[in-house]
């Protein structure tokens, strides 16, 4: 099949792919033993199912601007905040829960901290039973709060080891690559006209750019690269 070949887009070795399910593991074990304490197993299946699609994202994507720990706080935090307040405020569940999710979205976007399992934090504000109804504004902290603590604090602490999965971000090593081959000012041009959340941050498509640079140069040395010119 070709789903299971070398031929991906996005290339990672089996050592990456494993580690990255060992600190899934690993969250999500810590997550379900806090949840389970103070919500029943309807409430904890629902929460933790949102805390488990961050842990896709800490550990198999650590690196991405969806995946650092403001996105994470921000996102689950401002989420819950909005879903306990629609289905205090909103008496129809499904309304409620739709209302709940799109003013999620625009809040984060607006306080740049897009997180996607922040949707069904709020979705479980609403949806999510008599237990977590009973816990009102509670439900902000324990579970919300303590478990985003929990997946970013493993997060830290298991990827350190790992020089090139360092978390967050900047405590990634810089790249060795070809200096400033791209003005800042171009870059922050061509992301706006693109005018749509891109998961990857300036240094990482500079360093990109300039491994991809590097590697044209040592390859086909005989190559005329044009220069690349400021519009600022």
């Amino acid at each position: 099949m070709s789903y299971l070949s070398d031929h991906h887009p996005h290339p990672t070795s089996h050592t990456e792919k494993w580690i990255s399910a060992l600190g899934g593991l690993i969250s999500v074990f810590m997550i379900l033993k806090i949840s389970e304490q103070v919500l029943d197993m309807h409430g904890t299946t629902l929460v933790v199912a949102s805390m488990s699609a961050s842990a896709v994202l800490l550990f198999a994507v650590p690196h991405g601007a969806l995946s650092q720990p403001w996105a994470v706080f921000g996102g689950h935090l401002i989420s819950a905040l909005v879903g306990v307040t629609a289905a205090r405020w909103i008496e129809t569940p499904i309304l409620a829960s739709a209302i709940a999710v799109a003013v999620s979205i625009a809040a984060m976007h607006y306080f740049n901290c897009l997180h996607p399992p922040g949707g069904a934090t709020a979705l479980v504000a609403v949806l999510g039973g008599s237990a977590v109804q009973e816990m009102g504004y509670g439900y902000v902290a324990t579970p919300v709060l303590a478990n985003a603590l929990i997946l970013v604090s493993v997060a830290l602490i298991f990827n350190y080891p790992f020089v090139w999965r360092r978390y967050p971000l900047a405590w990634q090593p810089p790249v060795a690559a070809e200096k400033c081959m791209i003005a800042h000012s171009d870059l922050v041009y061509a992301l706006t006209e693109i005018d749509s959340f891109i998961d990857v941050s300036e240094e990482d498509l500079l360093q990109i750019y300039g491994l991809a640079l590097g590697h044209h140069r040592i390859t086909e040395p005989q190559g005329q690269l044009l220069p690349v010119k400021s519009t600022a």
